[in-house]
């Protein structure tokens, strides 16, 4: 049975985070069109759609990076106006996109502290490395994230264990409510995956944070995720908890849309009736 196609489910209780009618254009092209999303507390959801759709435009505007042309942004009931990044953070909201931010060079601990670093001696501003060291080790520890040596740079962790650090730093904000995660999983081995869908339900399981995740692989938002909402050509056109649709009829939903945009171009020509999307990659194949 495929679930409801509404959007504006009204749980404002339990809602931590919910935009109405966000939309937004560059130029003459339309990216979003009246959005409506909501994400409860100590929810996983899962946002998928083709590239170009409008997904990562959506979480620059929870970021407070983009300005919408309109529409409205609650934070725990409240209209909020997100006028940038730090002013997302201040409302406990943190984000780690594809490119994780991390310095190479730089060590495990400094990365977890980069732009927030422990300092003293007065004007000088001298770096605390002990008390940063033990602040690592502690919060890496209650994550049960196993990195041999927080001295060692990052550039010598594997994906997984680079991964395990943007989250870690992300989280260990103080007063974070919302984790926006951009494409989380890309180009990981299963041992790795594990260890990061591991992470993010402990985190939510045992802090209450909400998380949203950008990912084209449907297999691993099935693993991790309680909701999916389906972002096409700037609207959200499904939204369902994961209890109410199976992966085969969510990929009978994106392939109907692909059959779509095939007709537009093949008007007398039959659109192939065999186009499926392969849950584990981005695109279609034939």
């Amino acid at each position: 049975m495929m679930p409801r196609a509404e959007v504006n489910d009204r749980s404002d209780v339990e809602d931590v985070l919910r935009i109405e009618e966000i939309s937004m254009s560059f130029g003459a092209v339309t990216v979003l069109r009246n959005v409506d999303l909501h994400l409860r507390r100590g929810e996983i959801l899962g946002l998928v759609g083709d590239n170009g759709a409008g997904k990562s435009t959506l979480v620059k505007i929870i970021t407070g990076y983009h300005k919408p042309d309109g529409g409205r942004v609650y934070i725990d009931g409240e209209e909020t106006r997100l006028r940038s990044v730090q002013d997302a953070r201040a409302h406990g909201i943190e984000t780690v996109f594809q490119d994780l931010a991390l310095v190479d060079e730089l060590s495990v601990f400094h990365n977890l502290f980069l732009n927030r670093e422990h300092t003293g001696g007065g004007w000088f501003k001298l770096l605390r490395n002990k008390s940063m060291r033990a602040a690592a080790r502690r919060c890496l520890d209650e994550m049960a994230v196993d990195i041999p040596s927080i001295d060692v740079p990052v550039a010598k962790l594997s994906g997984g264990q680079r991964q395990a650090i943007a989250v870690a730093r992300a989280t260990r904000q103080k007063d974070i409510k919302i984790l926006l995660l951009d494409e989380p999983l890309a180009a990981m081995g299963a041992k790795e995956t594990a260890l990061i869908i591991n992470l993010i339900k402990g985190l939510c399981r045992n802090t209450g944070i909400s998380v949203i995740i950008i990912d084209h692989n449907y297999t691993h938002l099935f693993d991790i995720c309680d909701r999916i909402n389906v972002i096409q050509q700037g609207q959200v056109t499904l939204n369902a908890d994961l209890s109410e649709i199976s992966i085969e009829e969510l990929i009978e939903l994106m392939v109907q849309k692909r059959r779509r945009e095939l007709s537009k171009y093949m008007p007398r020509a039959q659109v192939p009736a065999e186009t499926v999307v392969n849950p584990q990659t981005k695109g279609g194949s034939r």
